[in-house]
């Protein structure tokens, strides 16, 4: 069962429906001209990470046969801001709202007895020959399953959570897993103590939304396909794995069954991942596949390390839930942005109605009590665009001072994927680039043309070609 019933709230009519299907999106893309298909025969070695790296951000890859394997390969599908708005009906500046709504108001997934991922079930599994599993980066250590949603069920409870691991390709049915402390590592740890191995699922292939979900920050014993729901405005059809009691999505394209095993580790890595390094090499945990079931016109999807659909999958759910966070006890905390260029993990621009001096610092250490991947903290005012980097560079230019708007925490938790802290230990920074209260009205007065942005350019600009303006002048 799923952990919880409350009811979605319903989305007005009169906007478009949510994407709900893996083939429906890739629709959408289509008719968007946001989807690039690929001659066959790609290379999965290098050659396909490479092309869908040359198109990140702007379209969606699909490859059909590569290395003349039957099945096509993904990417791509959620590396743009606009895109997921799309996908969930809304306009890009109501995205974070409408994840906070589902989040707050989840539906329970629904079970069927059949389902098309089950399609074609395989017993004896060989992922090195069954899945076309890229290799990405020039160091990688071989091929891995990067948009892999590992659904695990608490030992206790039953309840599941889902999220996205990386996951190495070690032999025809083993893979190397990296578990970072958070609540499928809890889940194995209580399975491992008791030396129990812990069953999980491994769903690769899902509507963006679905995906979406899964990077959800949420408690422990929360069920993240019930914020897939609520995305959806219906439940989430799941279907019981055929080896163990996981249930998964009905509509995925592939799902890979196995276990984790307690009291086994073995080497994987490095790996390219988002910070646009690698993770190092060392002994981590191993899951024995048991299973692989999918659709008989599967395809597989992968996200290339470090590209934007990999940033902004992590950074999206993330922004949703500082922004929470933050308003639970700074109210006039209009906006939240991870930016890009700082990974959409370590950099948070927060926007702000700034009310009285010095809460500008509070609210940095409110950010940095919100999530120990944030590193660097910039508050700016209202008239401040935060998701135009220039922007909010400019407003630490012209607003803000080392001397008395700077906070250093130093010795703090952080990422273990940022290279530059000690094992994850490092220093936090936070800048107030907020205007004085009490500032003379013209000394941070923006400069402004009356009626720029009601110009119609395609009025005023010539009808004759640039190449003729001595023409246009009479000279």
């Amino acid at each position: 069962m799923a952990n919880t019933s409350s009811a979605a709230k319903t989305a007005p009519t009169n906007r478009p429906q949510p994407i709900t299907t893996l083939r429906a999106w890739l629709d959408h893309l289509a008719a968007r001209d946001r989807l690039a298909v690929i001659k066959p025969g790609t290379a999965l070695k290098f050659e396909l990470a490479g092309i869908a790296n040359r198109f990140d951000g702007r379209k969606a890859t699909l490859f059909p046969r590569p290395d003349n394997h039957p099945m096509p390969v993904l990417s791509g599908l959620t590396s743009d801001r606009q895109w997921m708005a799309e996908a969930m009906g809304v306009e890009p500046s109501e995205l974070l709202a409408r994840f906070q709504d589902a989040a707050l108001n989840p539906l329970p997934w629904k079970e069927v007895e059949s389902a098309p991922v089950q399609q074609v079930v395989h017993r004896d599994v060989d992922l090195t020959k069954q899945l076309p599993i890229p290799v990405h980066n020039e160091h990688d250590n071989g091929a891995y399953i990067t948009a892999g949603l590992m659904i695990a069920r608490n030992p206790k409870t039953g309840v599941q959570n889902v999220s996205i691991h990386r996951l190495q390709v070690s032999g025809p049915n083993r893979l190397g897993a990296l578990l970072l402390p958070r609540h499928t590592y809890t889940f194995f740890d209580m399975a491992e103590r008791a030396g129990q191995p812990l069953d999980v699922a491994i769903v690769v292939g899902v509507d963006p939304l679905t995906l979406l979900a899964s990077q959800a920050i949420a408690p422990i014993d929360f069920d993240e396909l019930t914020i897939a729901g609520a995305l959806h405005g219906a439940p989430l059809p799941v279907v019981k794995c055929i080896s163990n009691e996981v249930r998964v999505p009905a509509e995925a394209e592939i799902v890979i069954e196995g276990r984790l095993l307690p009291n086994v580790r073995e080497m994987e890595g490095p790996f390219g991942e988002f910070p646009q390094y690698y993770g190092e090499p060392a002994k981590r945990h191993v899951i024995e596949v048991t299973a692989l079931t999918h659709r008989k016109d599967a395809m597989f999807h992968t996200i290339v390390g470090g590209g934007l659909e990999h940033l902004l999958l992590g950074g999206i759910p993330r922004e949703a839930t500082l922004l929470a966070h933050l308003r639970r006890s700074f109210p006039n905390v209009r906006d939240v942005h991870l930016a890009r260029g700082g990974v959409c993990r370590y950099h948070l621009y927060v926007q702000i109605d700034k009310r009285q001096e010095g809460e500008a610092k509070n609210i940095m250490m409110g950010a940095f009590a919100g999530h120990y991947d944030i590193k660097h903290v910039v508050v700016v005012d209202e008239d401040v665009d935060i998701h135009d980097p220039t922007e909010v560079e400019w407003a630490v230019a012209t607003r803000f001072q080392a001397d008395r708007d700077l906070i250093v925490i130093p010795e703090s938790q952080g990422s273990k994927l940022d290279p530059s802290t000690r094992n994850g230990v490092g220093a936090k920074m936070g800048m107030d680039a907020t205007k004085p209260l009490d500032a003379e009205e013209m000394k941070f007065k923006r400069i402004r043309v009356p009626g720029e942005e009601e110009i119609d350019l395609d009025r005023v600009v010539g009808k004759e070609s640039s190449a003729k303006w001595r023409d246009a002048v009479g000279g």
